[in-house]
């Protein structure tokens, strides 16, 4: 019979020999994960979104978890309101207990979960907001970003135009922090590589409420010899019909941030613009092992191709897994300190999360608007890696509040 002594000792040493599951008494609890999103407000873009990270769960969890646990996302719908979404997580970490919030998609909205993770002390993951104020201006130790931000893609499509005959320009964007971030990053970049530009005029619509026509008529009453659009959605599409009956869009270039994602390229139809300078996805055009294979179970599984928003999601669910595998424990800080230069493998090329900013160094696709097999696509596209739109990591930490 084992004395008191070596009951302790053997009891110490299966606590240290247990991996950060819990030990084998809780080796097949599911680690819990908070997800939410505006599916809704934004489905176009946030179910393809939804079926990418569900896709990469069901992997993840037939290949055995993580360390012999399955992973558990409990998602909930923020109908794209700041205030439900801060309700929600309060109710996910509180209620639920679950050790990390990821998603997001309004910036608005991302804003105000990176303030909530700041503020509770709990890891989130941004998936898609785009605002440079996420991991700038208002960056925080709890807060890192997966898509490439307003910056890295509009710093993508300055290079491009500022290829262009064109030295005064307009612009149009919503009213909000997603809008005003991608204008002030593009005007920026623009003029560093162009210093003769202008911008002769400004609209900003308010989200989902364009007034199409005034919108049109301001701009072309201002004469730009290019626009640069930061419309999306419904907005992009009345933009685009008020646009091309007026003849705005004539022998007139347009650089367009986001036009080239399936998601709000497909709804245009026939309508669609050619020759558009764009960020955005080429879906299956896009031939490499990685992305060949994700692409494959993708479709068997959901009888589609992939949009953005599902190599997003995907991508969101190879960042928690691949932090999962390598953190000691799931604490917090655990979780923090594993994240800082975590390298992630993805359908897109591998990327890293920036230790000074915490922004993810994830690509985008740039080309032109087009006709693909008789439907609206991608053009003459090249992969842009989102390191080379960042700056230095040193000039990245500056423009961080002091933690």
């Amino acid at each position: 019979m084992l004395t008191r002594r070596e009951l302790q000792m053997a009891l110490a040493a299966a606590i240290i020999a247990a991996p950060f599951a819990g030990g084998a008494a809780h080796a097949q609890d599911p680690i819990k994960i908070g997800e939410m999103n505006s599916y809704t407000r934004m489905a176009a873009f946030t179910e393809p979104y939804r079926k990418g990270w569900e896709l990469a769960l069901e992997e993840i969890n037939a290949n055995g978890g993580i360390n012999g646990r399955p992973l558990e996302i409990i998602s909930r719908d923020d109908t794209g309101d700041p205030a439900a979404a801060i309700r929600i997580a309060e109710e996910l970490v509180n209620r639920d207990e679950v050790v990390m919030l990821f998603g997001g998609f309004l910036s608005n909205i991302g804003l105000a979960l990176a303030d909530f993770a700041n503020q509770n002390q709990i890891f989130y993951l941004a998936s898609e907001p785009l605002t440079d104020a996420i991991v700038w201006s208002n960056g925080n130790k709890y807060t890192y970003r997966l898509r490439p931000s307003n910056w890295m893609q509009t710093g993508m499509l300055a290079a491009e135009a500022a290829k262009l005959d064109a030295t005064k320009w307009a612009t149009i964007a919503p009213n909000y922090a997603y809008g005003t971030d991608a204008v002030a990053a593009f005007k920026e970049q623009l003029k560093a590589l162009k210093p003769d530009v202008e911008f002769v005029e400004e609209q900003w619509p308010t989200l989902f409420k364009i007034d199409a026509g005034s919108t049109v008529r301001a701009l072309e009453q201002s004469k730009p010899d290019a626009i640069f659009n930061v419309t999306f959605g419904g907005d992009l599409a009345k933009f685009v019909r008020e646009g091309s009956i007026r003849g705005l869009f004539d022998d007139r270039p347009v650089v367009s941030l986001l036009s080239g994602e399936p998601e709000y390229l497909d709804p245009l139809g026939d309508e669609a613009p050619e020759g558009w300078i764009v960020t955005g996805y080429p879906g299956l055009a896009v031939n490499t092992p990685e992305h060949d294979a994700f692409e494959t179970a993708y479709v068997d599984k959901w009888g589609e191709a992939p949009k953005t928003g599902s190599v997003v999601g995907y991508n969101s669910m190879m960042t928690i897994k691949t932090l999962l595998e390598q953190t000691p424990s799931l604490e917090t800080d655990d979780l923090l300190a594993t994240m800082s230069g975590l390298e992630v493998d993805s359908p897109t090329g591998p990327f890293f999360y920036r230790p000074a900013d915490h922004q993810a160094t994830m690509g985008a696709y740039v080309g032109k608007t087009g006709m693909v097999d008789g439907k609206p696509g991608m053009v003459d596209w090249v992969y842009a890696d989102g390191a080379d739109f960042l700056p230095s990591e040193e000039d990245a930490a500056k423009m961080r509040p002091a933690e």
